[in-house]
């Protein structure tokens, strides 16, 4: 069985960039939020 409590408990994702909070899966690659990562795009 699955320990969700686990899960639950995982701290919060941060940008690296600007400290904002990424709501993305905690499993995911990203280390931006979306608007740091947009302005990489943007150059």
């Amino acid at each position: 069985m699955l320990n969700l409590d686990f899960y639950r408990n995982l701290p919060k994702k941060e940008c690296r960039e600007c400290g904002s909070e990424i709501k993305e899966q905690y499993e995911s690659y990203l280390y931006e939020c979306e608007h740091c990562i947009g302005k990489y795009e943007q150059t």
